[in-house]
C-alpha cells in the first residue's frame, strides 16, 4: 500500500494510553497503526519528541456570519481553530444574524459555511420562546443539539437570540426529549444576576472581583438545579455549558447519579485566570459566567482532575474592538480563546498538575464525540478519521497579537507564556496548520450532520 501520509517517531495517543507507534493515513482515513511501517508514503511526517492525538473537539464556538461577520467569520474563525490544534467544531445559534432557530436561518448558515471552514463544522439549533413548531424542522435538518440560555440576553434587535422562560424552558424540553435531542444549556438565574449587575454598576463596583460577586456561585446552581428537575420530569438530554464553579458540577454528578442523562463542560479560561487578575487583564477577560476568586478555581481543578468534568470547550465569543472598550459593565461579555484550548490546557493541566495524557485527550476529544454521536472521530484508531494534531511539549511561546488568525486580534491570552506547542494540524489527512508555514492550502472543512 501507498499511504498518503506516514507519521512516525511520536508519541502516540490512544484510548488507553501512550504508545511508539507509527500511523498510516489513506484517503483522509487512518488506516494503519502498528510499530513500524515500512510502506511507501507520499509524505511522511517526522514527529519525534511530540505528542500525537486526535484534533481537539470545540462544542462550544461562536462565529458572527452571516448577519455580524465584522465579529468574526468561518474562515478567519476555523483558521483560528486550526492554529490551535482543532479539527472539528460545533457552532452556537448566536450571534449570527438571523439567529438559528428554524430551518430558514439554518440554510442561511449552511450557505454561508460552504468553502470557508478549514476544519469540519457542525451546527446547533436555538431554543427561544416564538420558535417551540421549529425544533423538529431543525432536528430533520441534521443539527447536532440545540443551546437555550436561562441568563438574561434580551435583545431589541430583530430576530437576534433571547432566553428562555420557564414554559419554554419546559415545553422545549418535552418537545426535545420527544425527538431525543440534548439540550445544552447556559445556566444562571436571570433575575438575580441582572438585578446585581445593575446595582453594581449604580454603585461604581467596576473590579474583577465585583463583577464575580454581581453573578455568584448560587446563581449558577439554582439555574442547574432547575433544568435538571425539568430533565427529571420530561427525560430531556442535558448537557450544561461552560460551568465555572465545583457547587454546580457536585449537583450534576448528584443528578447523574439519580439518573438524570446529563453531562457538563468547562472552558479554559476558568482553569487560566482568576477574578484578582481580570482587573490587569481588563474586559478581553469578562465573560458569563464570570471569571471566579482563586479560591473558587482552586475547588474546580480539584473537579477536574478527578474526572468530573466531561470536556473542555472555547466558548469563543469574539467581537469588534470598540465592544471591548469600558468598564466591565460595558463591554461585550465574551473571551476570544479559540487559538488557546489545546496547548494552554496541556501546559495546566498535563505538565503542571500530572493529569494523564490520554485523560486529557478524553477531554479535548473523546467524550464530546461520543456524547454529540460522531462516531467517525475522537480518537486515533483505524477507519476512523485522520484527525490528528502533533504537539511539542518543549516548546513554550508567548501568545501575540500579530500571531492571532482572529478577525479582531484581541484575546484575554495576550501577552500569557504558554509552555507547550501545537505544531501541526491534519483534518481527514489534510495538512491545515503547520507551524512553519501558518495555515497551509485551502478549506477542507465539510459538514458534520447529525442525520
Amino acid at each position: 500500500m501507498v499511504f498518503d501520509i506516514v507519521i512516525k517517531g511520536g508519541n502516540v495517543v490512544l484510548r488507553d494510553g501512550v504508545y511508539k507507534v507509527d500511523i498510516g493515513i489513506k484517503d483522509e482515513k487512518i488506516s494503519c497503526i502498528a510499530e513500524q511501517i515500512t510502506d511507501e508514503a507520499k509524505e511522511v511526517i517526522d514527529a519525534t519528541g511530540q505528542y500525537v492525538m486526535p484534533g481537539m473537539i470545540d462544542t462550544h464556538v461562536h462565529i458572527s456570519e452571516p448577519g455580524r461577520a465584522e465579529w468574526e467569520g468561518f474562515e478567519t474563525g476555523s483558521k483560528s481553530l486550526a492554529a490551535g490544534g482543532t479539527t472539528s467544531y460545533v457552532e452556537m445559534p448566536l450571534n449570527a444574524l438571523p439567529a438559528t432557530i428554524n430551518k430558514a436561518a439554518l440554510d442561511l448558515k449552511l450557505e454561508a459555511a460552504v468553502n470557508q471552514n478549514y476544519v469540519d463544522y457542525a451546527f446547533y439549533g436555538g431554543l427561544v420562546p416564538e420558535n417551540l413548531e421549529n425544533l423538529k424542522e431543525l432536528a430533520d435538518a441534521g443539527v447536532l443539539a440545540f443551546k437555550c440560555f436561562l441568563s438574561d440576553i434580551t435583545s431589541d434587535i430583530p430576530e437576534d437570540f433571547v432566553n428562555v422562560d420557564d414554559y419554554t424552558l419546559y415545553k422545549g424540553m418535552q418537545k426535545l426529549a420527544e425527538l431525543d435531542q440534548i439540550l445544552c444549556i447556559h445556566a444562571e438565574n436571570a433575575s438575580v444576576t441582572s438585578g446585581l449587575s445593575k446595582e453594581f454598576a449604580r454603585e461604581g463596583k467596576n473590579s474583577g472581583v465585583e463583577y464575580a460577586e454581581s453573578r455568584p456561585i448560587f446563581t449558577e446552581v439554582e439555574a442547574v438545579s432547575r433544568a435538571i428537575l425539568f430533565a427529571k420530569e420530561t427525560g430531556c438530554k442535558l448537557h450544561l455549558v461552560h460551568i465555572s464553579t465545583s457547587e454546580a458540577i457536585q449537583t450534576i454528578l448528584k443528578a447523574r447519579a439519580e439518573g438524570v442523562d446529563v453531562t457538563v463542560e468547562s472552558c479554559p479560561h476558568y482553569f487560566a485566570f482568576t477574578a484578582e487578575q481580570v482587573d490587569e487583564i481588563g474586559p478581553r477577560a469578562k465573560c458569563q459566567p464570570p471569571i471566579r476568586k482563586a479560591e473558587d478555581q482552586a475547588k474546580l481543578w480539584d473537579e477536574l482532575l478527578k474526572g468530573n468534568i466531561d470536556w473542555l470547550t472555547s466558548d469563543h465569543s469574539p467581537c469588534t474592538e470598540d465592544l471591548k472598550q469600558g468598564n466591565l459593565w460595558e463591554a461585550w461579555g465574551g473571551i476570544s480563546g479559540a487559538q488557546n484550548n489545546v496547548d494552554l490546557m496541556f501546559d495546566l493541566a498535563v505538565k503542571q498538575r500530572g493529569l494523564a495524557v490520554h485523560k486529557f485527550v478524553d477531554l479535548i476529544a473523546t467524550n464530546p464525540a461520543e456524547r454529540f454521536n460522531i462516531p467517525h472521530k475522537g480518537e486515533i484508531a483505524v477507519s476512523k478519521d485522520a484527525d490528528i494534531i502533533l504537539v511539542d511539549p518543549n516548546q513554550s511561546y508567548t501568545v501575540k497579537r500579530e500571531d492571532l488568525y482572529y478577525k479582531n486580534k484581541h484575546s484575554a491570552y495576550e501577552g500569557r507564556k504558554i509552555d507547550c506547542r501545537v505544531t501541526k494540524t491534519i483534518v481527514r489527512g489534510n495538512v491545515v496548520f503547520d507551524l512553519e508555514n501558518g495555515i497551509v492550502g485551502e478549506p477542507v472543512g465539510k459538514l458534520i450532520s447529525a442525520n
